[in-house]
């Protein structure tokens, strides 16, 4: 019995987007297409597939417009460099002409057979935003760990209990793209975004396919980095742990002058030693220093936003193509 079988019906009516960022996945394309029309053709009312290319440097933009000329469904996306993954959803999604979007990687690792379950889960649930979570993370331990420290960093981020269950593979009510329709940032988290258009969050547990083909992009590396720049772009925890650390700092350096002094009215003379001194401004100035680091950090995205850099640009599109080839005919 298939997804579609063994789940109610209800949301069959529904029409839906699919936004898949592209990078340099061009073996993946074609079978990733044909298991999405598999799929949304027997569950869905009317379907799109939006394929992204995020300045993929193999022949993945070729495949995507040949995509495109085959199946009316699929339209792509160029965007002129490498922006990133959620830079590349955000393209999409504001693309997106039907009630649901659904968003999901290129590499197959997210079945498209498990959609279904999504839409059932937000239709029927009452959610405005679904994940699919992985039921066994088909990952390495160092890509794992990295997942779970962003995962951490989220649920700080979001406020919300299903952020440790957040995914790549999401449904959600495109009305909700209304309340992030001005942001213009260059740095982009999709499920924070969201966050401003709803609490009404919810996960359902899917299967998580092993890579078939190439390796995944995101390095233990670019993980760590992605999870920082979501930290201090859209949440003030960073700064709200330097001012902890700057009073620790204060009330511990409160008690080592009562010691100090304490010191040379019982004992008639001051504290002697050179590291004892060294190791107290050690501390101050590393507090500092942290303190200075995270404010300008935040300093940097402010002139970041006041640089008015966009969150991508587009260098072509197949409808541009198609309009084109009209026009010529």
């Amino acid at each position: 019995m298939s997804n579609v079988d063994s789940l109610d019906n209800s949301f069959f009516e529904t029409s839906v987007s699919v936004v898949v960022p592209v990078y340099n996945s061009s073996a993946t394309l074609s079978l990733l297409v044909r298991r999405l029309q598999a799929v949304l053709e027997q569950s869905v009312r009317d379907y799109e597939i939006y394929l992204v290319n995020d300045g993929s440097q193999d022949d993945s933009w070729q495949r995507i417009v040949a995509l495109a000329r085959q199946f009316p469904q699929v339209r792509g996306l160029d965007l002129m460099r490498n922006y990133g993954q959620h830079n590349a959803l955000l393209a999409g999604i504001r693309l997106a002409r039907y009630e649901v979007v659904v968003t999901l990687d290129d590499d197959l690792q997210n079945p498209p057979e498990e959609i279904p379950r999504l839409l059932e889960a937000l239709i029927n649930g009452g959610s405005d935003v679904v994940y699919g979570s992985p039921l066994q993370m088909q990952h390495g331990l160092f890509r794992n760990i990295a997942s779970e420290i962003t995962k951490i960093v989220l649920s700080q981020s979001m406020g919300a209990k299903v952020a440790r269950r957040v995914s790549g593979f999401r449904a959600f009510r495109t009305k909700l793209r209304d309340a992030f329709a001005g942001y213009t940032g260059p740095f982009v988290n999709i499920d924070v975004l969201l966050t401003w258009g709803t609490t009404q969050f919810s996960a359902v547990s899917v299967e998580h396919s092993p890579r078939e083909y190439g390796h995944s992009q995101y390095t233990f590396k670019k993980l760590v980095a992605h999870a920082f720049n979501m930290i201090t772009g859209f949440s003030v925890l960073p700064l709200q742990l330097a001012t902890i650390v700057g009073l620790l700092t204060a009330v511990f350096g409160a008690f080592v002058l009562l010691y100090v002094l304490t010191s040379y009215v019982v004992r008639g003379s001051p504290i002697q030693g050179f590291p004892f001194l060294a190791s107290i401004i050690s501390i101050f100035a590393g507090s500092q220093l942290l303190a200075l680091g995270i404010m300008g950090e935040y300093l940097a995205r402010m002139y970041f936003r006041l640089m008015d850099r966009p969150p991508y640009t587009v260098g072509s599109s197949t409808h541009h193509l198609e309009t084109m080839t009209a026009i010529n005919e």
